[in-house]
């Protein structure tokens, strides 16, 4: 298992998809949903395993030099808990200490908020529904 910035064509193909497969699909979403119109500017990470297959992705992007924001954190379902979501945060909250950013937001889906409370992040508040179902909180980290 490795973790890497996604850069070629095929890096980026597998990455996608798995946003796709774990944050997109169970709720029929159609593809190219998983994408955002900001991903141009934001750091991308990509855990891959053995087989070189994705089974984790996350990004992080500066919402303003002091703040950093999480997004699109997706595990595959046959890996999770084993820590994996936490070497991916380790590896983006050292991106944004390293932009300068003080502090990490992000938007937590209701089963998630327990795994970043364990990761020392703070809900802030109760915020949107997400395709009529998901809740999800605003959370933040100091970094």
């Amino acid at each position: 298992m490795y973790l890497k910035a996604p850069e070629s064509p095929a890096d980026f193909e597998k990455y996608y998809q798995l946003r796709w497969e774990v944050l997109r699909a169970p709720w029929q979403q159609p593809r190219g949903s998983e994408k955002a119109a900001d991903d141009a500017s934001a750091t991308h990470a990509l855990l891959l395993n053995e087989k070189e297959e994705a089974i984790g992705v996350c990004r992080l992007h500066l919402q303003t030099p002091a703040e950093a924001q999480i997004r699109f954190m997706a595990i595959r379902p046959d890996y999770q808990g084993q820590g994996l979501g936490q070497k991916l945060l380790q590896y983006l909250e050292e991106k944004a200490r390293a932009a300068g950013a003080r502090f990490i937001t992000l938007q937590a889906r209701e089963n998630a908020v327990r795994f970043y409370e364990k990761c020392n992040y703070t809900v802030l508040e109760k915020t949107h529904l997400l395709f009529g179902s998901i809740q999800h909180y605003k959370m933040q980290k100091e970094l």
